[in-house]
């Protein structure tokens, strides 16, 4: 009962100290207006990038000081370490890019995030920047009536800039305010006990608020108006940056374990770097005064004193610690490792990243191949074969001369515990992730749950197969043995050239050309495997209850080298050549 009334009782509270106090709610209102306009460059770059965002993260992270300076202009940019946190997340996810490489994003993106502090200290401080703010908004709210994405995500980045502008101008004009009545610089605290008190309000702040842009905004403006002073100013900045952690550590308690992996090493950074900064505050502020001047700024520019600050010392500590990622990596990797995906669960498809088209298509495409190994697995078992043979240089005649013996699967079983529940997780995740998606990017999407669903129709048809394939090889006709052996050579042909066209970097038109080969084969096999049965059974080799389960297993087995086909186009085929292809191998 206490617990549900300290809720209503705070905001209570909070709601009366706004009303009766007109500064504090100025200086409230430009902090949720500074969100506000934060939330709305954030998603505006979602849909103003068209992936650009994506590929340049994706394309440009090879190498850690690739990492680190692509993590820095793609924060500095967006103004939104978090967007870039999400999409590195999902790239992890899909495994598009390494661990050491997203590090290194991580760590590019907390100097990326200072840019925040130059953009309030040069403009929203030295000019009018309201005035910049409505017709911003303006233009940013006629744009969302726009049916094309670009205008719309360009009219959201409108929109925040035109927030953020609002909202510094209403914690400046509140502060200004505030000075008349309440000089804060009074209490300022000498020594390092001042330090750590401003550190620890600091953190609090972006803690409560979670944006460390916000709170440094607070500050350069608190520090412009005079109601802090100098050195408070440099300790809460670092205070900020520790607390950033805690928002990091908060936002991943529910993401995956990539997630979790890049939040310890973003706090691992922080903490380090704040180290740094608390030990030698007072060296940090004399190298800043002594670049100040090389930068045209002026010695009681204390604003921009204090934006440099806060680059210079994120800037060491990527120094410091970037030549250690790989040891952090070693670390990282032994974290989380506990809980393996059960059977039947997803590998690669993680609800936080499906806003990022990009990510959420490859994940989608690494899950249907997962499926895929699995159901391949389940149909080599019902074959009576396993997977290390038919793809060993052994000749496809002996491994099926010797293989007769019978291997207890149940298909019924795996097809229900496992590759159904990994299908429902597939058709999930397909139908919630096409909302974010433009045409193009919904039909790829249709065309990986096509294949899905070959995918398991492969294990549906199997399944009829193995019943007669169990009970005839045992038996004495040579000749059923025979036929049977010949559909199991079929399978076993094209598992091979597929799984050398998966493993091997070769030309789409070339695989397009193998495919076709494949398919005209199987075509091929199908008419001579029914002419012989016509032939047995003329000459009274077989008789016709035989013929009849023979005839309809050949069929099986075509429909599932169809299958395969179709499957090896989307998987492993250049996205240019997948429309053309579904059309070639589709059934």
């Amino acid at each position: 009962m206490l617990k549900r009334m300290v809720s209503p009782l705070l905001f209570l509270f909070f709601a009366w100290f706004i009303v009766a106090n007109e500064n504090a709610k100025t200086i409230i209102a430009g902090i949720a207006i500074f969100l506000i306009g934060m939330h709305y460059m954030e998603n505006g770059f979602k849909l103003f990038s068209g992936g650009a965002l994506e590929a340049i993260l994706e394309k440009f992270t090879s190498t850690t000081p690739k990492a680190i300076g692509t993590g820095f202009l793609a924060t500095a940019v967006v103004q939104s370490s978090s967007l870039v946190s999400v999409i590195i997340i999902s790239f992890l996810s899909a495994e598009l890019i390494g661990l050491s490489s997203a590090v290194g994003v991580v760590f590019g993106s907390n100097i990326g995030t200072t840019t925040t502090a130059w953009l309030v200290s040069s403009l929203g401080l030295k000019i009018k920047i309201a005035q910049y703010a409505l017709p911003m908004l303006i233009f940013g709210v006629i744009m969302q009536f726009s049916k094309h994405n670009t205008y719309k995500g360009l009219g959201n980045v409108l929109i925040g800039l035109g927030f953020i502008f609002l909202g510094i101008a209403y914690m400046k004009e509140g502060f200004e305010t505030l000075k008349e009545g309440l000089h804060l610089a009074e209490y300022a605290m000498a020594g390092y006990l001042g330090i750590f008190v401003y550190i620890f309000f600091g953190a609090v702040a972006t803690v409560v608020i979670q944006s460390s842009s916000a709170t440094m905004a607070i500050i350069i403006t608190a520090l412009a108006t005079g109601q802090i002073d100098y050195i408070n100013a440099l300790s809460l900045a670092i205070g900020a940056n520790i607390g950033t952690t805690v928002t990091a550590v908060l936002g991943a308690l529910a993401s995956n374990k990539n997630g979790k992996r890049l939040a310890v090493a973003h706090f691992i950074f922080n903490i380090i770097t704040g180290l740094i900064a608390i030990v030698f505050i007072y060296q940090l502020k004399d190298i800043v005064d002594a670049i100040a001047p090389i930068l045209s700024i002026s010695e009681s520019n204390y604003a921009m004193k204090l934006a440099l600050f806060h680059t210079i010392f994120n800037v060491i500590g990527v120094m410091v610690v970037s030549p250690f990622i790989q040891h952090l990596v070693k670390f990282l990797e032994t974290l989380f490792v506990k809980h393996e995906e059960g059977r039947g669960q997803p590998k690669y498809l993680t609800d936080e990243v499906m806003e990022i088209p990009a990510s959420a298509l490859e994940a989608l495409r690494k899950e249907t191949i997962h499926l895929y190994d699995k159901s391949l697995e389940a149909i080599v078992h019902a074959m009576n074969l396993h997977r290390k043979e038919i793809f060993s240089d052994e000749e496809i005649q002996e491994i099926v001369e010797r293989s007769n013996l019978k291997i207890d699967i149940d298909i019924d079983k795996v097809y229900q515990n496992d590759i159904k529940n990994l299908y429902s997780e597939i058709l999930r995740y397909s139908s919630k992730s096409q909302a974010y998606m433009d045409m193009e990017g919904n039909n790829r999407v249709y065309e990986l749950k096509l294949t899905a669903r070959n995918i398991i129709e492969m294990v549906k048809d199997i399944r009829e197969l193995q019943k007669n394939l169990n009970s005839f090889t045992k038996s004495k006709n040579w000749f059923m043995i025979h036929e049977y052996n010949e559909l199991r050579k079929e399978l076993i042909t094209i598992f091979r050239r597929i799984e050398e066209i998966r493993h091997n970097e070769i030309d789409a038109t070339e695989i397009m050309t193998q495919l076709q080969v494949l398919k005209e084969k199987a075509a091929d096999n199908e008419f001579a495997l029914n002419k012989n049965i016509d032939a047995l059974i003329r000459d009274h080799k077989i008789d016709s209850k035989m013929a009849s389960s023979l005839i309809n297993d050949v069929g099986f087995t075509h429909s599932i080298s169809k299958k395969l086909l179709s499957t090896a186009a989307v998987l492993w085929v250049k996205d240019e050549l997948i429309t053309e292809l579904g059309d070639e191998y589709g059934d």
